[in-house]
């Protein structure tokens, strides 16, 4: 089992940054697939970027791409969300899951999920 504690979120401006963390507890957390997901307000919860065990491939949502990295460090059992250029549209809730299928854009293929850290970009 994998439990996960995003930090990081806070107000910022538009055109500011941020980055998120994901700290995972265990020792499998390497061989787990990792996901951002967000869900603002009224809205149902998106993807946003995956990773695979490695860290070797990733992936974004059309609406991230360019503007957000994905990383992990598996030395540290840590997940990273860089989000520059932030918009106001990117506020939401911002939570990890990790997966022992994938990486994918679906939240059917994560198992395990953060309680989520609220991200407010202000215009």
């Amino acid at each position: 089992q994998v439990q996960l504690v995003e930090s990081g979120g806070g107000l910022v401006q538009a055109g500011g940054s941020l980055r998120l963390s994901c700290a995972a507890s265990g020792r499998t957390f390497s061989t787990y697939a990792m996901g951002w997901f967000r869900q603002a307000p009224g809205k149902e919860r998106e993807f946003v970027a995956a990773i695979n065990w490695s860290g070797t491939s990733t992936y974004y949502a059309d609406s991230v791409k360019g503007r957000f990295t994905i990383s992990r460090d598996n030395t540290k059992n840590t997940l990273y969300l860089r989000m520059n250029s932030l918009e106001p549209e990117d506020t939401a809730v911002y939570c990890c899951a990790a997966g022992e299928w994938g990486p994918g854009t679906t939240s059917s293929l994560y198992r395990y999920w953060g309680q989520g850290t609220q991200v407010t970009v202000s215009s």
